[in-house]
């Protein structure tokens, strides 16, 4: 798993959030959710934006360039 998987995935959790309530929340399709959690699609720059201002955290947070 990729860093920016696992941390997709971590930050959902830490917020009690499911796959389908993080699609409503954000917009993102829960379907896609799911394909970057597991690593089988690369996020686009809009989804990377979209999840880092829903989480509060920086792009190189999210995608493993920062702790």
């Amino acid at each position: 798993m990729n860093k920016f998987a696992k941390r997709l995935k971590e930050l959902r959790l830490e917020l009690k959030l499911s796959q389908r309530d993080l699609a409503k929340k954000t917009g993102i399709s829960q379907t896609s959710i799911s394909a970057y959690e597991l690593n089988k699609i690369a996020a686009t720059v809009d989804v990377i934006i979209t999840l880092c201002l829903f989480f509060q955290v920086s792009a190189g947070y999210l995608i493993g360039l920062e702790e």
